[in-house]
């Protein structure tokens, strides 16, 4: 069995002012822990260096160096894997973006779909309910009580 997250779920966990920081930080202890595969795909790393060290989108943005100790810190352990394009790649993004419009915000969404497809990731943890609109993914609040 695998899993991924969004990027919401790994900004929540270096946000110290977000509500579900603690959530956050404990959710992503278990599941790099757990038995499982967690799957994490390089869009969603980098949306996570950009977003967390810019000063006017985080609100209390990390030095890149910070962030990137992060990065290493998660993607260094034994149950976690860092997801990429492989050949076939842009006929799946087709497949999951043919039933309705994709474009603007939706347009990494739908990347980072078709690269959990591609490598047969079905469930991906997020409170971006947009992710709901792929019927394929399992899509799972990891804060909801």
């Amino acid at each position: 069995m695998s899993f991924s997250c969004d990027v919401n779920v790994l900004l929540y966990a270096s946000d110290s002012s977000s509500p579900v920081h603690e959530p956050a930080r404990s959710f992503l202890k278990e599941a790099a822990a757990g038995d499982d595969l967690f799957c994490l795909v390089w869009p969603t790393v980098m949306s996570y260096l950009r977003i967390a060290t810019h000063p006017g989108i985080f609100s209390a943005p990390l030095a890149p160096a910070e962030a990137l100790r992060n990065v290493d810190a998660l993607v260094g352990l034994p149950h976690v894997r860092l997801l990429a394009e492989e050949d076939g790649f842009l006929e799946i993004y087709r497949e999951v973006t043919g039933t309705f419009p994709v474009r603007g915000n939706l347009v990494p969404d739908a990347h980072l779909v078709a690269l959990l497809k591609q490598h047969g990731v079905r469930t991906l943890y997020t409170r971006d309910g947009d992710f709901r609109k792929f019927p394929f993914l399992d899509v799972r609040d990891p804060f909801a009580q």
